[in-house]
């Protein structure tokens, strides 16, 4: 059971290392489009696949998202990454930012909403 906690305290550390990483100027490009990719999907409240769906419904969240934090680490310098991951841990102690989980989920239901006007129209003229 510890394992699992030092696991997921490991993944949420690494996950804000990657906010960081995606909004610094001395990350690699290609590192940083991957980066926020990353952390969109993982904060994201729509999945891949599903939870409803048993046992694949949480596959995305168990293998998708680490692999994801695993293959952006080492793309990232070690040095910089290293220096992400000392200030997450500093961000950790800080209280949360509801602004930000508001903003996200503001953002995914404005952009649900012109997909379904615009799949709305579509089949409305087709």
């Amino acid at each position: 059971m510890q394992f699992a906690r030092s696991w997921a305290r490991a993944l949420k550390r690494d996950l804000t290392a990657l906010y960081l990483a995606g909004r610094d100027g001395r990350t690699p490009w290609f590192a940083k489009l991957l980066a926020v990719i990353v952390v969109a999907y993982a904060l994201s409240p729509i999945d891949l696949i599903p939870d409803f769906i048993p046992v694949i419904g949480y596959l995305d969240d168990l293998l998708l998202v680490p692999l994801g934090i695993l293959l952006t680490i080492r793309l990232i310098p070690a040095d910089l990454m290293a220096e992400f991951r000392r200030r997450a841990e500093a961000m950790s102690r800080l209280p949360a930012n509801r602004t930000a989980a508001a903003a996200i989920v503001v953002i995914w239901v404005a952009a649900a909403a012109i997909v379904g006007v615009w799949l709305w129209r579509f089949l409305e003229t087709g």
